[in-house]
């Protein structure tokens, strides 16, 4: 068997084609680590099977460990030490998929592994018989970790099986990116428009007790006829396989006993992800009404939070640790009719309330989506193997999804609530200027019509927006109408990005359509005659950026001296401001700073004169010093500038800084081949992946989109037009630091 080279996790678990939650758990964290980390971290797995099952497996699946045999435990073990490139085992564990008392059988396969083991508990039962209290607390003494799917777990596993916190991480289950947008749509493909939708989900036993919410719905649907229950999961094959389809034949009977037909929909497959995601997505409430209390953890519950739906459930430990902070209902009780009936009407008949719910819990789950979760059990994978200074990501599909959504045809606009565009946010200059050079460059990179013809819309809104006298105003509304902002805020940064942009359709004229190229020249000339009335620096620095750009076709003499001029006044800020332990333009660091020591790099490409690149390397490598720390880039914060005589703020990171810090090291790695810029690039770019201090992803997997910002705690994922297009931009940015075709860059320590 041949196998690429690099050390590899294998994962010991029931899988698919074999039908149960765990096997389902097991593939998403595989293909979530391929996602995430692609061959840098190949996975392979161990499917567990009884023998009286067989299973046509995927190609990552190169063990089969027979459960019913206590000496196949033993072999299959030996056979995997034999591998030197499997380098960590990690075992999905339930009682149940194991054979012997308590499944002590897995504890030979352990005992006879020489590899590091994690042992992921699924179920961590309080109260153990003295059998139960030694399996595991065997299990735990013979791994190296162990992993819990919620702080409850961990809690049980201390107070009842001695197994020490040290030893224990907690990982919780992990869930599916959707957009938020497709809520209603998908309501009208599936032909629900106009009800109200509620779901439960998941492999049927009578565990799941849904008789409980059935005999809740007569009292609901006579006051709410528009009301539909969805019933999704066939019935659990061990189940069937027992008693067939009694428990489904008992709802069946109870559904046409209280006359519920038209309103109860039974879905009696074992559905494909996609189709599981889009009836979830287009549910207002998830229904949960298991009542077994030792029911750690539900994947059926974390899949329904992360598609948006308002949560209904009875008090199993992942309800009480999630349910908080107004993102679902906690039933006091098990197996309670009246108290669903209670908590159902009060959603129904209070829609703010369902659809806040929804939200808070859309948002709540991001922060355990697949892609984060991946990102913790590589983590875990890299330290238990000394490879922390090597952890590496992919690099994720360049996408115009989002970009195109928020354009309409008169330009981007500048907001969206989650993915959805909000058009109260109106347009600006600002975004229309960075999207229409993002266009230009994703053009260059791929000769894509599509970006002519976005380009072409920004360029039309930057005509518009444009006065007679060559100034610019900002903003304009939803209809079209320059609003009160643009007489209360100062223009010039706006103005400059207009010159940057324009000086960059005119900078790339051999692609592009002469047409566009005329129409950019034509704004640009009466531009220029307002170029003396920039005076603040980053406005000086971007239309600096448009200069050059324009020089690199037109080398005239009066492009030249506005470089040089505009290049002094910064020049002029630097003197005024700059101190023995501050090499900066300004008293303060704000945002974007970058822009100002990339603005005098291009000065000196334009003018050779040294003044220029020394400033330059100065201020970018004392920026450049409050930014790296510890292996991880750390922009100035949103929340309060970096002043020269204070205490820096830290958190409130957004994508505009690490964008800016991209961009300006591509360049001053371009002019000196330093390779501390290229790898500080690269380094900067894994903010966006997930080397931050939340250890999560910053983009959008589903639509190529930038999340809004990194707080202390949390991500905040609206989806705006600038976070987006600075991603966007870093991405293409990306493309020339992959070498070989290898779909990924290394974290230097």
């Amino acid at each position: 068997m041949k196998f690429e080279k690099g050390i590899k996790m294998l994962v010991v678990s029931s899988y698919p084609p074999r039908e149960c939650g765990l096997a389902t758990f097991s593939n998403d964290i595989v293909n979530a680590v391929n996602n995430v980390f692609g061959d840098t971290l190949p996975i392979e797995v161990c499917a567990l099977q009884n023998s009286e099952q067989h299973f046509d497996y995927n190609d990552e699946v190169n063990y089969i460990l027979p459960v019913d045999s206590l000496e196949d435990y033993r072999l299959v073990a030996e056979k995997i030490n034999e591998r030197d490139d499997i380098a960590l085992v990690c075992i999905q564990h339930e009682f149940g998929l194991f054979r012997g008392e308590y499944g002590d059988y897995i504890l030979s396969f352990i005992l006879a592994l020489n590899k590091p083991i994690v042992t992921v508990f699924h179920t961590v039962l309080p109260n153990p018989d003295e059998k139960r209290k030694k399996v595991v607390h065997a299990i735990v003494d013979l791994s190296d970790k162990i992993i819990v799917l919620t702080n409850r777990s961990k809690e049980i596993l201390t107070s009842y099986y001695d197994c020490p916190t040290s030893k224990t991480l907690v990982i919780p289950h992990g869930n599916h990116n959707v957009l938020w947008e497709q809520k209603e749509l998908l309501k009208i493909k599936y032909g629900f428009e106009g009800k109200i939708v509620l779901a439960t989900f998941g492999l049927i036993s009578e565990n799941k007790n849904i008789e409980t919410v059935l005999y809740a719905l007569p009292e609901i649907i006579t006051e709410h006829p528009e009301v539909i229950y969805l019933v999704i999961g066939k019935t659990h094959p061990e189940v069937f396989k027992n008693e067939g389809e009694k428990y489904r034949d008992k709802l069946l009977n109870i559904v046409e006993k209280l006359q519920l037909e038209k309103n109860v929909i039974f879905i009696n497959e074992y559905l494909e992800l996609w189709q599981l995601l889009h009836y979830l997505t287009l549910s207002e409430i998830y229904l949960f009404s298991s009542k077994d209390p030792n029911q750690t953890v539900s994947g059926t519950f974390a899949y329904a939070m992360s598609c948006g739906c308002a949560v209904i459930s009875t008090p199993i430990p992942h309800a009480i640790e999630t349910l908080i902070d107004g993102n679902g209902m906690l039933l006091k009780n098990f197996d309670r009719t009246e108290e669903f009936q209670k908590a159902i009407l009060y959603l129904i008949e209070n829609k703010e309330v369902r659809i806040a719910m929804g939200k808070n819990a859309y948002v709540e789950a991001h922060a355990t989506n697949w892609e984060n979760i991946a990102i913790q059990y590589r983590l875990l994978f890299d330290q238990l193997t000394n490879r922390e200074d090597d952890l590496r990501f992919n690099f994720p599909p360049i996408k115009l999804d989002h970009i195109e959504k928020l354009t309409t045809d008169f330009g981007i606009l500048q907001f969206s609530k989650f993915s959805d565009p909000d058009p109260e946010s109106g347009y600006t200059l600002d975004d229309n200027a960075r999207a229409l050079i993002n266009m230009v460059l994703y053009y260059n990179y791929n000769k894509d019509d599509a970006a002519l013809r976005l380009a072409s819309i920004y360029l039309s809104f930057i005509e518009g927006i444009q006065q007679e006298n060559g100034w610019f105003d900002n903003y304009k509304d939803f209809e079209h109408h320059l609003t009160d902002q643009n007489s209360e805020v100062n223009l010039e940064d706006a103005n400059g990005r207009a010159i940057w942009s324009l000086g960059t359709v005119i900078g790339y004229k051999t692609i592009l359509p002469q047409d566009l190229v005329n129409r950019a020249q034509n704004c640009w000339t009466k531009a220029l005659c307002r170029i003396d009335d920039i005076k603040s620096p980053r406005a000086i620095a971007y239309a600096l950026k448009g200069l050059y750009q324009y020089h690199n076709i037109y080398k005239d003499e009066h492009t030249r001296r506005h470089i040089e001029n505009l290049a002094d006044e910064l020049l002029r800020h630097y003197n005024i401001n700059s101190a023995e332990n501050w090499c900066w333009y300004e008293d303060y660091m704000t945002y974007a700073n970058n822009v100002l020591p990339e603005a005098m790099m291009y000065s000196y490409l334009v003018t050779k004169k040294l003044k220029y690149k020394k400033i330059a390397v100065i201020t970018f490598d004392f920026l450049l010093s409050h930014y790296f720390m510890k292996g991880q880039l750390k922009v100035i914060s949103n929340r309060g500038w970096f002043k020269k005589e204070n205490e820096r703020v830290f958190y409130g990171e957004q994508p505009i800084e690490v964008s800016t810090t991209i961009i300006a090291l591509d360049l001053f790695y371009e002019v000196t081949r330093n390779t501390k810029y290229k790898d500080q690039l690269k380094l900067a770019f894994m903010w966006f992946l997930g080397n931050n201090h939340l250890k999560q992803i910053m983009y959008n997997p589903e639509n190529g989109a930038s999340y809004d910002g990194l707080e202390d705690k949390h991500v905040n994922i609206n989806q705006g037009a600038e976070s987006t297009l600075c991603f966007f931009k870093s991405r293409i940015i990306m493309e020339k630091y992959i070498y070989q075709k290898k779909k990924y860059t290394k974290i230097l320590a």
